[in-house]
């Protein structure tokens, strides 16, 4: 009767074994496919008419768009220009939170990390809420209802930096390339970027 039992008590020790050598490979995969979170933080100055004036920023990031995203995107503006691209981005998943510190913020829409030779750069584009007064007052700056970001995130710290239109719009230009037009006082430069863990 022993030795009868001898070859199942092997066989589930030897299962028991490989699960014990497999599931920790398993799960380390599995780890690794769920999106770190991160957190930037930096000084949005003022150029131009803002000159002189700032405000601190932080970007909640809980994961990146995908190429189908992007390509959800381009398809958008392509087929119906800048009021397309809005209600695409409007469908579109939460992928974190940008806000003057202090503030809740709002989700941001669309956001890519892209290698570069001196560390990389984090683009980001959300669709701006429109204040009460801004639509009441059929004022331009409802026209520009996208916020865009961008963030270079160099290997030495203190070289990095970046640009945020906190109101612009996508626009065709006579040469018929797109570009991000921002309203007001233009893009504010950002300093001090400092990444959080």
């Amino acid at each position: 009767m022993t030795n009868k039992l001898l070859p199942v008590i092997l066989t589930c020790s030897i299962a028991v074994a490989t699960i014990a050598v497999f599931l920790p490979v398993a799960l380390k995969v599995y780890a690794q496919d769920i999106p770190k979170r991160e957190t930037i933080q930096a000084t949005a100055m003022g150029q131009t008419t803002a000159t002189g004036k700032s405000f601190h920023v932080t970007v909640n990031i809980e994961s990146y768009s995908t190429p189908e995203d992007q390509k959800l995107l381009i398809d958008a503006f392509t087929s119906g220009g800048h009021n397309a691209l809005v209600r695409a981005l409007s469908t579109m998943k939460s992928k974190g939170r940008v806000a003057i510190t202090g503030t809740l913020g709002y989700q941001i829409a669309y956001i890519r990390s892209i290698p570069t030779e001196n560390g990389r750069t984090i683009r980001l584009i959300t669709d701006r809420p429109i204040k009460f007064a801004e639509a009441y007052g059929s004022t331009r700056s409802k026209d520009y209802d996208l916020s865009g970001m961008e963030i270079n995130i160099a290997q030495e710290p203190k070289n990095s930096d970046g640009s945020l239109i906190v109101a612009g719009k996508f626009k065709v230009d006579k040469n018929q390339q797109v570009s991000f037009e921002s309203y007001g006082s233009g893009p504010w430069k950002l300093v001090n970027i400092m990444e959080r863990d």
